[in-house]
């Protein structure tokens, strides 16, 4: 599945203990649907949210950085049981740094998954930064691994079992839903 992809970044992968998402672009396509009184309404993708899922059953702990607050991604966070949710977080980088605290991890031991420049400031610092295919060609320059899906659309899930993979429980998880 992810063998025809280097053995630096396989490594990387294996030693992540905690994976970082941005919201908007990232866990979305980007698109925010804005109602006659001003509600915004978003669509996350329900591949992403098992990935998720089966992730953090492996073990690896997950975070969400945004830079906006919103009650549809709070919920969202909630449904998924992502314990570190940073909303309205302008400086994402004082927030990566809490968050490490928090989680008790090391820089080589995050993974942060972004889409534009706002997220740089942690991916530069993260063990594993990934860039969705949609994301801005900037952004793309500092990303390990740049996703195929777009986000909103499935990036998260192929991050999820690209870090499952690398540490060995992907296909023992998969398995278990065959049996």
């Amino acid at each position: 599945m992810f063998s025809h992809l280097p053995q630096d970044l396989i490594a990387r992968a294996k030693n992540i203990k905690l994976l970082i998402m941005d919201v908007d672009g990232v866990l979305t396509s980007a698109q925010l649907f804005i109602g006659n009184n001003g509600e915004i309404t978003k669509a996350f993708n329900t591949l992403d949210g098992h990935g998720i899922r089966m992730l953090q059953d492996s073990g690896v702990q997950t975070a969400i950085i945004t830079a906006r607050s919103d009650e549809a991604v709070a919920a969202r966070a909630k449904q998924l049981g992502i314990t570190h949710y940073f909303y309205g977080a302008h400086d994402k980088k004082e927030a990566y740094e809490k968050l490490r605290e928090l989680a008790n991890v090391r820089e080589d031991e995050c993974a942060m998954v972004g889409d534009d420049v706002i997220d740089l400031p942690v991916m530069v610092r993260c063990g594993l930064p990934i860039a969705v295919a949609t994301a801005h060609d900037f952004v793309k320059q500092y990303a390990a691994w740049v996703t195929q899906k777009n986000g909103g659309f499935g990036a998260v899930r192929e991050v999820t079992d690209l870090l499952m993979f690398a540490q060995e429980t992907l296909l023992p998880k998969l398995n278990e839903y065959t049996r």
